[in-house]
């Protein structure tokens, strides 16, 4: 029974914010607590929910802070000339800036924090797609797809999981792996450029100008230097593109409010840019080497990062308000996860369900546990956290394993290829930040990214078994 109500919860969540029947907190909140009192478990729901907000809360103040730590990053410039190098590519070519936005993802994401990457590539890249008025969806799935390809790294948390489940060590999962997440990451390149070329044949193509002189609002995101937006004539622009651009209109009042980041914006500090750099840097190392908690260092950071850059506090409490809009929603957003989470745990719906998967798998495919492992890891690693899955069943499915001759090694490989669908989990929280920053509804984001997510996973499987990794 347990089982199929924890279906029937996670479906019942899903079908309400893909088709946009209640908000995602609402969905979050209520959804687990109607599904709480049809268990019989109703009673407990407050400590069910007490337990997940507890779990989450160091989640929640991390991203708070970060938010606030990136956001003057930011604001005082330390990430223009990467956004930079990224528009001189892009070229306002929509095929570029689509395939820009997968390489500026894969590349943040080194940091091994999806938050981060999600602050840093919205930042740059949603006044272009908003002035060339391409498709949101599209950026929030290269950029969530990239960041799930790059979330394997050792300390991105779900290679670590596994090493510590199944006692064995990280680098021997991750090393070996290194050509199935090349490929994978190769894919969601390719999808890039898929989806580019279809926003390019809807949109045509327009082209940087630097001769020409425009009003400021058409300054692109860290264009700097004079680069302005212009309308290419029909039949000529970049990458070949022989459609007719679109319309940039100077005059429209919604255009106008996307100036992105402005190069001559008040808030830059350019005498303070090597400081941010190395306190950037020295943040990041800090937390690979886990010498402190992420949300202590995130908030010592965020303290350091105003003190120095705005010591006068009129112009720090400006800076807060100016990202408090991101704080709250993702905050708030992570709290009711945890509702979500709470029950889901709680009331042992978590535990039926991976009992019932692992139960129906049939003896013949005991040899082949390493790639049953890695299907499964598409499904189970979206509908639940990666400590569930990675301490609570992975145990399970590597014993199985175990008994038909397959090393725990290949199991925990297997286990990592569905992490570019789980970043688009509803129970993930950096995801709230990429659709809150990109101003997407996550249902849009959900209906148009879990297809090719889906895909670029069993890439990285099939790359895997074919190279004998796996």
């Amino acid at each position: 029974m347990l089982t199929v109500l924890g279906f029937a919860m996670i479906a019942t969540f899903l079908v309400l914010i893909m088709t946009k029947k209640m908000s995602p907190i609402a969905s979050l909140v209520l959804i687990p607590a109607l599904f709480c009192v049809a268990v019989g478990q109703g009673a407990k729901l407050g400590d069910y929910v007490i337990e997940g907000v507890g779990t989450l809360a160091p989640t929640a103040a991390m991203l708070m802070f970060a938010i606030v730590y990136f956001g003057v990053m930011i604001d005082v410039g330390l990430f223009d000339p990467i956004v930079r190098a990224i528009l001189r590519f892009c070229k306002a070519d929509p095929m570029r800036i689509v395939v820009g936005t997968a390489l500026l993802a894969a590349i943040v994401s080194l940091d091994g924090d999806g938050s981060t990457t999600f602050m840093i590539t919205v930042s740059a890249m949603y006044p272009l797609y908003k002035r060339l008025k391409m498709s949101l969806v599209v950026m929030t799935c290269v950029a969530a797809t990239a960041n799930g390809v790059m979330n394997t790294l050792p300390w991105g948390g779900p290679t670590a999981r596994a090493a510590t489940a199944l006692k064995v060590d990280a680098a021997d999962i991750f090393v070996p792996m290194i050509p199935a997440l090349a490929v994978g990451l190769l894919a969601v390149i390719l999808l890039a450029f898929v989806l580019g070329r279809r926003e390019r044949k809807r949109l045509g193509t327009l082209t940087l100008d630097e001769a020409l002189v425009t009003e400021p609002e058409t300054v692109l995101v860290g264009a700097g230097g004079g680069d302005r937006l212009t309308k290419a004539p029909r039949g000529t622009g970049t990458g070949g593109a022989g459609a007719g651009g679109a319309d940039v209109a100077e005059g429209d009042d919604e255009e106008q409010e996307f100036k992105g980041l402005d190069p001559d914006r008040p808030t830059l500090r350019p005498k303070l840019y090597w400081f941010n750099a190395g306190l950037t840097v020295a943040l990041l190392a800090a937390m690979i080497l886990e010498l402190m908690p992420i949300p202590v260092l995130f908030l010592i950071g965020a303290a350091l990062a105003l003190t120095v850059n705005f010591p006068r506090m009129p112009d720090q409490r400006a800076r807060i308000a100016a990202h408090a809009d991101n704080v709250l929603n993702v905050s708030g957003m992570v709290f009711a996860a945890a509702v979500f989470t709470g029950v889901l745990t709680g009331t042992g719906m978590v535990e039926h369900m991976a009992d019932w998967l692992v139960g129906a798998i049939p003896d013949a495919m005991g040899p082949h546990m390493a790639v049953v492992t890695g299907l499964l890891s598409l499904p189970l690693t979206y509908f639940m956290s990666n400590d569930g899955f990675y301490f609570g069943v992975l145990p399970v499915l590597a014993e199985a394993g175990a008994a038909h001759g397959v090393s725990h090694l290949e199991i925990a490989r297997a286990s990592i290829a569905g992490q570019p669908l789980h970043m688009s989990s509803p129970l993930v929280p950096a995801v709230y930040v990429l659709v809150g920053m990109a101003k997407v509804e996550f249902g849009d984001h959900t209906r148009f990214t879990v297809k090719w997510a889906v895909l670029t996973s069993l890439v990285v499987l099939c790359a895997g078994v074919l190279f004998g990794i796996i």
